[in-house]
């Protein structure tokens, strides 16, 4: 009985394709929309968790002020590159700890100039924040010690002031007053959390960029990496304490410092992509209604159509539950084929946006299953009262029917 409904379904489809197709194109669009809105957005999440993982591993920020952004630390005294040192001897769990001062400046070098961001730091910085040398070497403790004019360069400032193929060590770079040597290459690192050009740096080590660009002291942030498998918010206790002590603050003033959990700052992001992309899967649903009201109608066209025929299928002795199962299974059908369509659609437009977008492709099989058989259950929905009216015909009125 099953097997024959279903030829007849068929049969029907393609007695009436171009009729069938217009009305599954509702639910082809609306699976398509979900798969491609739900993949789409978990490829988002990935991404945000793997530039902002390329900040650095188990990874605390912390600037003067109480609250991150601009004018968070106006009147906060700044740190000291000791408060690093401190930190690193008398916390446990610490990995590395590096000070960070950071301005833009312009750069000449080949007879070519860029303006980029010019850091300045210790060797901790690199570990701090994952970084590895492409070529050369790091600051010596000597250099660090006394402010020698050496640095490192980041991707993007040796492509532009060098080429691309070109090896800039032992080459001289100016940096505002002063020329430095290049001492190492930086391996690339893309794009940041922020959309920023992580390659598109020069670091010097932290005494120079005091003595010789800024002129100043001032130590705006301490990168504090932590060990693997350390307790954070136990680290975070202890840090808080330490720089209370160090900035002379009592029982009853507020921190003039924050801490920045990158960890904390992934997981944030990474759950609102997860409700946006929530939120426009539910939006993208709403196409599938309407794709089961299309096929709702297009049904009761269909048993209008055919009234004749089913009055000649029960007076000659079929069932009304027979004559249910035909037109639910038509019904069922339509949708499922939309659904399938939707699939192999969804699946080649997340491959083309994923890639113009820059993220990573994700496939999830239970996104797909879960659209299609969504889909199945809309022609379920949708056509059992047109079903349920064809199998409560009267014989003797259908076959009179015109």
């Amino acid at each position: 009985m099953l097997l024959n409904s279903l030829l007849l379904a068929l049969r029907s489809i393609r007695r009436n394709l171009m009729r069938s197709f217009l009305t599954v194109l509702g639910i082809v669009i609306g699976v398509s929309a979900v798969i491609t809105m739900v993949t789409l957005g978990n490829g988002a999440t990935l991404a945000v968790q793997a530039q902002i993982a390329s900040l650095g591993t188990n990874l605390l920020q912390v600037r003067p002020g109480q609250r991150m952004g601009p004018g968070g630390g106006s009147g906060a005294p700044a740190f000291k590159d000791v408060d690093a040192d401190a930190i690193a001897q008398q916390i446990g769990g610490i990995l590395a700890v590096a000070p960070e001062a950071r301005t833009g400046a312009t750069v000449v070098a080949n007879g070519r100039n860029w303006a980029t961001s010019v850091l300045g730091s210790t060797n901790a910085w690199l570990q701090t924040g994952g970084w590895t040398l492409a070529s050369g070497r790091e600051f010596t403790g000597d250099e660090q010690r006394v402010g020698a004019a050496v640095c490192l360069i980041g991707q993007t400032v040796r492509r532009e002031l060098f080429g691309a193929n070109a090896d800039p060590l032992g080459a001289r770079v100016r940096v505002r007053q002063f020329s430095c040597e290049v001492v190492g290459v930086l391996a690339s690192k893309g794009q940041g959390a922020f959309g920023n050009d992580q390659d598109d740096l020069v670091l010097l080590p932290l005494t120079t960029l005091q003595r010789r660009v800024i002129g100043s002291t001032r130590v705006p942030t301490l990168l504090v990496s932590m060990q693997d498998g350390s307790d954070p918010e136990r680290v975070k206790a202890g840090l808080t304490e330490l720089l209370r002590e160090r900035r002379k603050l009592s029982d009853t003033d507020d921190d003039n410092f924050n801490v920045l959990d990158t960890k904390q700052l992934a997981d944030t992001f990474s759950g609102t992509t997860r409700v946006m992309t929530t939120l426009l899967g539910a939006v993208a649903a709403v196409s599938l209604l309407v794709g089961g009201i299309g096929i709702m109608n297009i049904m009761l066209v269909s048993v209008t159509e055919r009234t004749r025929e089913i009055g000649l299928r029960l007076a000659i002795g079929a069932l009304e539950r027979e004559v249910l199962m035909q037109f639910l299974i038509e019904a069922v059908v339509l949708a499922a084929l939309g659904g399938l369509i939707g699939i192999v659609l969804a699946t080649g437009a997340s491959m083309l946006l994923a890639g113009a977008m820059g993220i990573p492709y994700i496939f999830h099989p239970g996104v797909n299953i879960l659209a299609f058989a969504f889909s199945a259950v809309i022609g379920v929905l949708f056509g059992f009262f047109p079903a349920r009216r064809a199998a409560r015909l009267d014989p003797i009125e259908a076959l009179r029917h015109e």
